[in-house]
């Protein structure tokens, strides 16, 4: 929500604006001045738990008034504005705020009870704890890098250690017709490692990637450069989806559904389909998730067709059946 200032015109407005500048910036230092109330602070601390020597309530009533006075400041000073509020333009869908940058720089952070990449568990049915940053600029190109912990490697070759995927990514998306959007872009699957056995594949996996969109339904195409994960000479691997995102009005509800097919390529994929455990399956997914205040609550069931070549030594099915909730914040 955007606060809206009614600007006066001529000589008044600008001797009233100077008015209330000195005034609050007597307030300003009567605040900064009075006791020992000040206290740098950077966006950081306060996600750090960083423990101050202060009195608690006198720190809030000292900090809501330093805020208060700093905004009035700004408001009322021509050319002080927030940049978000400097321009706007309107469209079908109403007021749209241009911002002042187009760059975006974001951040995200989660925990799931499972996390499931295209229906396979990678953490063997338990818990993760996920992140990732990205920037994105107003022209359409974008580049980030997330990291999640996962255990399959470790789970399918006892000794070796390996509990973090990284991935990096870039790409270009855009919409064009109004309700249609593209996707186009590259990412790497990073799986840092060590104690592999002489000989083995190692996971980290190269894809390229399109998809197209319209409206509430997308659909992707994604394309293997090479091994994939452990299998060798896989190049040609490819995932297609369909994916579908349905908002409930102003609920702040979302309704999701999925299917998607994973299908391997190469010699190493036609052996294993030979001998019965083929690592080709197609997977499906429904979800239901709640946006309060910025925090995402989602709850989905999935299911695959995937063969025993996704059970681990352990006996552990990663491809079977299952209900996953996560929570998930973006700022």
């Amino acid at each position: 929500m955007r606060t809206r200032i009614m600007h006066q015109s001529g000589a008044a407005a600008e001797t009233l604006s100077q008015h209330i500048v000195m005034k609050e910036l007597f307030n300003l230092a009567r605040i900064l001045l009075n006791g020992s109330m000040w206290i740098p602070l950077s966006r950081s601390q306060p996600r750090k738990g960083i423990m101050m020597n202060t009195n608690k309530a006198g720190f809030r009533i000292a900090k809501s008034k330093l805020l208060s006075s700093l905004m009035l400041v700004a408001l009322a000073t021509p050319g002080l504005a927030p940049a978000e509020e400097s321009e706007t333009t309107r469209h079908k869908e109403g007021e749209h705020v241009i911002p002042a940058s187009d760059h975006t720089l974001s951040a995200n952070i989660g925990f799931t009870t499972d996390y499931i990449f295209r229906g396979i568990s990678q953490t063997s049915h338990n818990p993760a704890v996920q992140g990732g940053i990205d920037f994105a600029h107003a022209g359409g190109l974008y580049a980030g890098i997330w990291g999640s912990n996962v255990s399959w490697i470790s789970d399918f070759n006892a000794g070796v250690s390996s509990s973090l995927e990284l991935d990096t990514y870039f790409g270009f998306r855009n919409s064009f017709a109004e309700d249609f959007s593209y996707d186009i872009g590259f990412i790497r699957y990073n799986y840092p490692a060590s104690n592999y056995p002489a000989g083995a594949t190692k996971a980290d996996t190269d894809e390229i990637y399109g998809a197209l969109g319209y409206k509430w339904i997308a659909a992707k195409y994604s394309y293997g450069l090479g091994k994939f994960l452990t299998v060798p000479g896989a190049a040609g691997t490819n995932y297609i989806e369909v994916n579908a995102s349905v908002p409930l009005g102003d609920t702040g509800i979302t309704l999701g559904a999925h299917a998607g097919k994973q299908t391997y390529k190469g010699t190493a994929a036609d052996a294993l389909a030979l001998a019965g455990t083929s690592a080709t399956y197609s997977d499906y997914k429904l979800s239901i998730a709640k946006d309060i205040n910025g925090y995402v609550i989602s709850l989905a069931a999935s299911d695959t067709n995937a063969s025993g070549f996704y059970t681990t030594p352990a006996g552990k099915n990663l491809g079977r059946s299952t209900v996953v909730l996560s929570v998930t914040h973006a700022f």
